[in-house]
């Protein structure tokens, strides 16, 4: 089961312009999703940003689901 986004990202518009990101760095969501459609594997990314765990990861593809499902009433 997904991690609960909400526990793992926040967003705040006096840090990175309000783009959310995970919770206590500075590392957006959306750089964590482009290189996950590049191909990248988590352990790579976890390499390149060692405060990052697998289950920041999870949550940042949970936020984009939730994202994609989104209706506008």
């Amino acid at each position: 089961m997904s991690p609960n986004w909400k526990s793992y990202i926040e967003s705040s518009p006096d840090v990175l312009k309000g783009k959310p990101r995970i919770k206590g760095t500075r590392i957006p969501v959306s750089l964590i999703l482009g290189y996950l459609a590049e191909g990248r594997a988590t352990n790579d990314i976890i390499k390149e940003f060692p405060d990052l765990r697998k289950e920041h990861i999870s949550a940042c593809l949970e936020y984009a689901r939730d994202l994609a499902e989104y209706q506008v009433a």
